[in-house]
């Protein structure tokens, strides 16, 4: 069995794969710096904007503190080269096919003692396709440990139901914790050293806690999608959609599959990033 073999066997039975320091010191550390100045770019902002989604505690002066960078592979060169590196097409290759395309991209920063827990969801409640062959990358750029918040997965449940992401008639982006309390039993946390790389399927059940330690825990986190997989929510701009395309050719006949859906509609009370979304959220796990 060749270790692609071994990768895609684990990836389609499990809805995950970890593959350890697949980045080496170098890389890290480019990230690192890169991250690093965006956030202290926040400095003097009262409020949320186009990059920096601020946590609650931040102080504009003397603390300033960001829970998630948006659209960093689309508004950084030193991201978006990343998110086109052959070591990591090459896996995504494996588990997608030939033809992929980049979908979107954010920081989660977890910041030391009280980065922001994500509750307990599925990727495809947020933007569901015409098949799920649609994944999710994270590149630590800090140690993944038990301790800082680390993603945790629930291994096979990409082939179970799709969850309601609805609270009070309207869209949340998070599962109400009595309705997955048997499932979260059974999570296991993606754990590994800066540059290692986690892999979900858009189905599988995540979701994060607290970061408990003294270290903050920043994953980059990029999603992509076979070039066959199409949104169900619509597309605006045909170039730009085309201009995703990362590895092989487009495709313009979508392949349809009879796979459960909940779209994101009607929209969230609190429209931002997953930590507004789920604001309205009352059953929590976290």
């Amino acid at each position: 069995m060749t270790n692609d073999t071994a990768l895609k066997q684990h990836y389609d039975t499990h809805g995950y794969v970890v593959v350890p320091s697949l980045f080496d010191a170098s890389e890290v550390q480019l990230l690192r710096n890169t991250t690093d100045q965006i956030i202290e770019s926040a400095r003097g902002k009262s409020e949320s904007d186009s990059i920096h989604d601020l946590e609650d505690s931040h102080n504009p002066k003397d603390a300033p503190r960001v829970r998630r960078i948006k659209d960093p592979v689309q508004q950084f060169d030193t991201y978006g080269t990343l998110a086109r590196n052959e070591k990591l097409l090459s896996i995504l290759r494996t588990l997608l096919g030939t033809h992929v395309r980049f979908h979107s991209s954010k920081i989660n920063i977890k910041s030391a003692a009280y980065g922001a827990a994500v509750e307990w969801h599925q990727d495809w409640a947020f933007y569901p396709h015409t098949n799920d062959a649609v994944l999710a990358v994270g590149v630590a750029l800090d140690d993944l440990t038990e301790d800082n918040g680390p993603l945790m997965v629930v291994p096979g449940s990409h082939r179970g139901p799709v969850y309601d992401h609805h609270t009070d008639g309207a869209f949340c982006g998070a599962i109400a914790a009595c309705e997955v309390v048997d499932q979260i039993q059974n999570a296991v946390p993606l754990l590994g050293p800066a540059g290692s790389v986690t892999i979900h399927h858009v189905r599988t059940l995540h979701g994060s806690a607290v970061n408990q330690s003294t270290q903050p825990r920043p994953l980059l986190l990029i999603s992509y999608a076979a070039a066959d997989a199409w949104p169900l929510m619509g597309i605006s701009d045909f170039q730009s959609f085309t201009n995703q395309l990362i590895s092989g050719s487009e495709c313009t006949a979508p392949r349809l599959e009879a796979i459960p859906v909940r779209m994101p509609l009607p929209a969230a009370e609190f429209q931002g990033s997953i930590y507004e979304n789920q604001r309205a959220q009352q059953d929590r796990a976290f």
